[in-house]
C-alpha cells in the first residue's frame, strides 16, 4: 500500500495501480526495461495489474519476469471490458494509467487517472478523463516513486 498526503486534498491510499499495456508501457509491444524496474519496485507496495487486448501478442513474453498480473480483455469493446475489470477493485484505492479511447472509463472512475503522452500518442477522450497527464510512461510511475511530484502536482 502507499499513501500520499495531497495538501488540501487529503490522503491516498493506493492498493492497486491497473495499466494499459499497448501505447502506455509498451510502444510496439515491446516494454522499455527501465519501465520493468519501476513496475518491479511499485509491484512491493501495490498489486500491479496489466490490461491488454494484446495486439502485438506480445504480452506474456514482455511481462514473464514481472511481480504484475496480465490481464487479458477481448478486442471488441475493450473500453468496457476495462470498466468491468476495474469495477472489480476498491475505485478509491485504485490508480489507472492509459493513453487509449478505451481506457477514458478507467481513467475517471479510478481514484487518479494518469493519461500519457507517449510514442503511440494519447486520444483525447482520455486526456479529457485524467487528473494528471505526463510525457511518458516513466514520469507516470515516478509519481509514486518521488511522491513529492504528485503532492506538487494536485495540491490544492
Amino acid at each position: 500500500m502507499i499513501d500520499i498526503n495531497i495538501p488540501g486534498r487529503g490522503d491516498l491510499t493506493i492498493e492497486s495501480l491497473v495499466i494499459d499495456l499497448n501505447g502506455t508501457i509498451a510502444t510496439d509491444g515491446k516494454i522499455p526495461s527501465e519501465v520493468k524496474e519501476r513496475i518491479q519496485l511499485l509491484s512491493r507496495s501495490v498489486q500491479i495489474y496489466i490490461l491488454t487486448a494484446d495486439t502485438q501478442g506480445t504480452a506474456q513474453n514482455e511481462i514473464k519476469d514481472m511481480r504484475a498480473n496480465l490481464v487479458r480483455i477481448e478486442e471488441e469493446d475493450s473500453k468496457k471490458g476495462k470498466f468491468e475489470f476495474i469495477k472489480g477493485l476498491d475505485l478509491e484505492k485504485t490508480v489507472a494509467i492509459g493513453n487509449g479511447h478505451n481506457d477514458q472509463f478507467v481513467l475517471k472512475e479510478a481514484a487518479l487517472g494518469i493519461a500519457v503522452l507517449g510514442d503511440e500518442g494519447l486520444a483525447v477522450s482520455a486526456l479529457k478523463q485524467a487528473d494528471v497527464v505526463v510525457k511518458n510512461i516513466s514520469d507516470a510511475l515516478d509519481l509514486f516513486l518521488r511522491q513529492k511530484r504528485l503532492m506538487a502536482t494536485l495540491r490544492e
